[in-house]
């Protein structure tokens, strides 16, 4: 009698109060360039059209049957499928448990790159879909990097590389990929000068390490500060590895830039962070590098899915 009673009130419980998905703790991120140009070149081709191609829509779908690799193959077949009238779930039967895992965690990490955004040339704004992210470096400054995430490191504890090095000349303009918030700013004994940014869903922490000794950031940024993509925010530098403030304890002038992912407030600082490899993103961002003059960029830019300014003269991007 007790065990039915207890069971009727769990029942109860069930229906009023909804089942909440744990929260995910861990992505390993892969999915390489071409698979992300593709879907990517797929969703903006599509975009305005009856039939949508979300690019976070393929890769999920692809990653269900791949774990998580996406190959080029996999991604076009995907593509292709989701122009049909069958939904994911249809597509992937026993293998759609998977999918709402793919579709969160791709959407953490890409959800803020693809969009609607306007750029003001000469006087108007022009409005367009597609990568509204950009390349961490500025246009015109050359650099080289290769994939170099989860590489040791031995400053301060053995540990992991949990980052991508962009490698370039003292001073080059370091731009946010993305807007957001400037959540932390300054001094830290591993990165040096470093800036970090926060994503306006707040699923992506944007961390900018080693900026220059003795001019680091852009003139009057702070924390809290809201940034556009593609705004100035520092220069590259060397600074770091040291207790000790404005210091040049690395080797290699160089940009060191993560992304890390936040499900949950409780994943933001602790012993379980989930920083992604964001190789094959820089790959992609490298097409769209922001202009800078002086300490300003040279086109005024706004994230239409993010900013509610109503925008007069607005003509399409050719």
């Amino acid at each position: 009698m007790k065990r039915r009673i207890f069971l009727f009130f769990v029942i109860i419980a069930m229906l009023i109060f909804p089942v909440r998905a744990e929260t995910i703790r861990w992505v390993d991120f892969g999915v390489p360039y071409e698979s992300l140009k593709y879907a990517m070149d797929a969703d903006i081709l599509t975009a305005g059209q009856e039939k949508h191609i979300s690019w976070i829509d393929s890769l999920a779908l692809a990653a269900c049957r791949t774990g998580g690799k996406c190959p080029l193959a996999s991604v076009k077949k995907a593509v292709s499928q989701l122009k049909e009238d069958k939904s994911p779930e249809e597509l992937l039967g026993d293998l759609y448990k998977y999918y709402s895992y793919y579709h969160e965690a791709f959407t953490a990490v890409l959800g803020g790159l693809l969009g609607n955004f306007a750029v003001e040339v000469n006087g108007q704004w022009r409005e367009s879909y597609g990568l509204k992210a950009f390349s961490p470096i500025a246009a015109g400054y050359g650099y080289s990097h290769c994939d170099d995430f989860g590489v040791k490191r031995s400053f301060g504890f053995a540990r992991k590389h949990l980052g991508h090095d962009m490698m370039g000349a003292l001073g080059t303009p370091i731009v946010a990929v993305e807007g957001g918030v400037v959540e932390a700013m300054g001094w830290n004994r591993y990165g040096g000068w470093r800036i970090g940014i926060r994503s306006f869903d707040s699923k992506r922490y944007y961390y900018y390490a080693h900026l220059q000794k003795d001019k680091p950031f852009a003139p009057g940024l702070k924390v809290g500060d809201m940034v556009q993509a593609g705004d100035l925010i520092g220069y590259m530098g060397r600074t770091g590895y040291s207790d000790r403030e404005n210091v040049n304890n690395i080797e290699t002038v160089h940009l060191h830039f993560g992304m890390q992912l936040v499900f949950d407030e409780s994943q933001k600082e602790c012993l379980s962070e989930i920083w992604i490899d964001v190789y094959d993103i820089v790959r992609l961002l490298s097409a769209h590098q922001s202009t800078i003059s002086g300490n300003t960029r040279k086109y005024p830019y706004k994230d239409l899915d993010t900013n509610d300014i109503p925008l007069d003269r607005m003509v399409p991007l050719p």
